[in-house]
Parts: C-alpha cells; structure tokens; sequence
C-alpha cells in the first residue's frame, strides 16, 4: 500500500515537472482582447492595432448620422494620438429620413501598406439591416510620439449579405 502511495507521488511529481518544462518551451500566443457594446444609438468596438505595440483602438458608430468616429491611445503618454471618422451612411446609401439599424465589430488582419501609408493590423466591420450590406474599413496606423491631425477612414470592401428593404 505504501508503495502504491508513493509511486503515485512521484508520477505526478514528474507529471507538474514535465509539464512546466513543456510549457516553458512551448511557443507562446499573446491573446488579445476586444470588446463591443451598444445602445439604442450607438455602439462601440476596441481593437488591437499592432503587432509590436500595446496600441489599443476604439471605435464608435454613432446610428443617428452614421458618423464612424475613433481613436488610438498612445501606451506612454496616455492620449489620444490618432483619430478617425467616416460617414458610413453615405457608404450605405442611407436616406436621410430612414432609422437605420447598423452592427459593428473589428477584426485583425493584416493589410498591405499603401505607398508609404502603413495599414493598422485591424479592421472595423460595419453592417446595416435595410441596405443587406457589410462593409470592412481600415485605417493607418504608426507607432509615434506625436499626435496626428484626424484621418479618414478607408473603405476596403463590401458585400450583400440579405436583400435591401424598401
């Protein structure tokens, strides 16, 4: 019976020991979190922006003028470095009497740079009920020290994904 007790301790001793050796050389993932949230008349979305920074991006979609506002903190300084706006309603083809009822999310993904533009790491994702449609939008992003003059969103691409209504 003693045996049996103490062979059992020291299997599980080698168990911890190799699985701590295993996971110190295991390749580490970083998880990065976002989050969403909404109201009746706006919703917002944060987003990672870099892979070698700690830049975090926010996002908000304000369903009253279809105004896609955000910025990007900066880690060190603890200010607003970049900001952002689109009108998506006009990407949307939106009627300015229509109550429009959107959705927003973001995404990672890994854009090419445009010229000497640098594309963040991240995506903004707009959908909109009447119109059917779901839009992707990128946005540069540079890790600075110095704050930048508001910069327009681009609108990367689009598709169907149910019928318009009328």
């Amino acid at each position: 019976m003693k045996n049996s007790v103490n062979s059992r301790i020291a299997f599980l001793a080698i168990g911890v020991v190799t699985g701590m050796c295993l996971s110190s050389i295991w390749p580490h993932q970083p998880a990065f979190a976002v989050a969403t949230d909404r109201d009746s008349r706006f919703a917002m979305a944060t987003c990672h922006v870099g892979s070698s920074s700690n830049a975090e991006g926010v996002f908000v979609l304000d369903f009253l003028t279809g105004q896609l506002t955000g910025g990007i903190i900066n880690a060190r300084s603890g200010k607003f470095q970049y900001t952002y706006s689109r009108n998506v309603a006009a990407d949307f083809n939106i009627d300015a009497n229509a109550e429009p009822h959107y959705a927003i999310v973001t995404g990672q993904a890994t854009l090419p740079n445009a010229g000497r533009i640098q594309n963040a790491q991240a995506v903004v994702y707009v959908a909109e009920l009447s119109s059917g449609r779901v839009a992707a939008y990128a946005f540069p992003y540079q890790q600075s020290n110095t704050a930048a003059a508001a910069i327009a969103m681009t609108p990367l691409d689009s598709f169907q994904f149910r019928e318009a209504s009328n």
